[in-house]
């Protein structure tokens, strides 16, 4: 299984200055994550576009995170993860595994916080995400064809040269990605927006976990709808069943590629994410057409499919009582993601 230990938050991962953390993460905790992350990113913006409102039949406002450095929200946790090592993480060095994004955040992390780190990647991660990787300093291994395969390589490797395995969820990743939406959710106040709806896509499910922690506290009468692609259901197995499911992903989007259910973020989003909804690779590519041609941005798969899930719940009768949120969690396409926007 490629999901990640039910005790690494207890056992593993300190939070800032403030020691082991015997919970799962709190609010508080995205606050102090904001101050490491506010050091080192600007605020991305929350955006409307008239254009795009016009083609889905309601308000939208876009927020963009793939203007971020490593292209893609993820980079918060990796921001966040490099000011919290611990000494015996940056003695050993760090080891994950991603099909991209991920990866990048903690090349990026590695970088920033001046320690070694190794990235597994499947055969199936695009090319530019693996070059972009190594850009970062990191070293690329590719093994496997599925991240499960990838991730149990990663495993193996850290166990045989004790360099520290950094789960996608570690709780220090998923404060990190939880800052997007204190951002999201403190920019819409400013503005007077009272947010009906926002929709968020899923992989891991750590941006969603995210979202559902900060808007209990900003924004509690704002919906909270995941998305994911048909093609890679695990996380909405999980959620649907209560349990930690695994399925195959065969989805085109590789940022929604995971193959099972993760422990923290289902655990998080248990009670507290309103709805889930799948979405074909048809539909996240038709939502990417979209976003270049109405909103001058160009999404990868999981990027657009926050789009994807917001013309689903459209079309399913759910048209929100007021302004919805999308966002475009990652910019970093593949050449043939790019060839697809051309397609009628």
């Amino acid at each position: 299984m490629n999901h990640c230990d039910h005790n690494y938050w207890t056992d593993r991962c300190p939070v800032g200055d403030h020691g082991p953390v015997n919970t799962d993460p709190t609010f508080a905790d995205v606050l102090r994550a904001a101050e490491a992350v506010r050091a080192e990113l600007p605020a991305t913006p929350l955006q409307a576009h008239p254009l795009l409102d016009g083609a889905v039949g309601a308000e939208v406002l876009v927020k963009h995170e793939h203007v971020l450095p490593t292209g893609s929200f993820k980079v918060r946790g990796g921001v966040h993860l490099a000011s919290t090592l611990n000494a015996v993480e940056r003695r050993r060095g760090l080891i994950t595994c991603s099909t991209g994004n991920h990866a990048q955040s903690v090349a990026y992390a590695a970088r920033l916080a001046g320690v070694d780190a190794t990235v597994v990647m499947p055969a199936s991660a695009p090319a530019v995400k693996r070059d972009a990787v190594a850009a970062l300093g990191a070293h690329v291994v590719v093994s496997g064809t599925t991240l499960g395969e990838a991730a149990a390589d990663a495993r193996r490797r850290a166990g045989e040269s004790g360099a520290s395995f950094v789960c996608p969820t570690d709780p220090r990743i998923v404060l990190g990605h939880a800052t997007a939406y204190l951002e999201l959710f403190g920019q819409a106040r400013e503005t007077g927006a009272d947010l009906a709806l926002l929709v968020v896509p899923i992989g891991s499910g750590t941006g969603a976990a995210g979202a559902c922690l900060v808007r209990d506290e900003l924004s509690p009468g704002t919906r909270v709808v995941g998305v994911q692609s048909a093609a890679a259901p695990a996380g909405w197995r999980s959620w649907r069943s209560g349990e930690i499911v695994e399925a195959a992903a065969t989805t085109r989007a590789a940022g929604l590629a995971t193959t099972t259910g993760y422990p923290l973020p289902q655990r998080l989003l248990h009670g507290r994410l309103d709805d889930f909804v799948l979405v074909s690779d048809d539909d996240i590519d038709a939502a990417a057409r979209l976003l270049a041609a109405r909103a001058h941005t160009l999404a990868e798969g999981a990027g657009a499919a926050s789009l994807a899930g917001l013309r689903a719940v459209l079309a399913d009768g759910g048209a929100p009582s007021g302004p919805a949120a999308v966002v475009c969690t990652g910019a970093n396409a593949s050449a043939d993601e790019i060839a697809r926007l051309a397609a009628a």
